[in-house]
């Protein structure tokens, strides 16, 4: 595992540290490990999001949506699927 070190202000160490003796952590490394696993996923989730949303945009003109229309073609198909178990 590699090294690193990182300076920080006092409140931000004092932080760390009370954050580490709660016990959910078996020291100040780990805590920051979590947070940094934390901002990766949620990082991912903002990609992900943004590439949903893109996709979206690019699709096209929305449709006019007739939900009588809709609503009977998903019973439809949610009662077909029910009657195969």
């Amino acid at each position: 595992m590699a090294t690193m070190n990182v300076s920080l202000p006092d409140t931000l160490k004092d932080w760390v540290e009370a954050q580490a003796e709660t016990g959910r952590y078996a020291n100040a490394s780990d805590y920051v490990r979590d947070l940094i696993r934390k901002d990766q996923d949620r990082a991912n989730k903002v990609d992900a999001l943004q590439r949903l949303i893109t996709e979206g945009l690019e699709s096209g003109e929305a449709q006019s949506l007739d939900l009588p229309s809709f609503l009977s073609r998903m019973r439809a198909k949610h009662e077909s699927k029910s009657k195969k178990r």
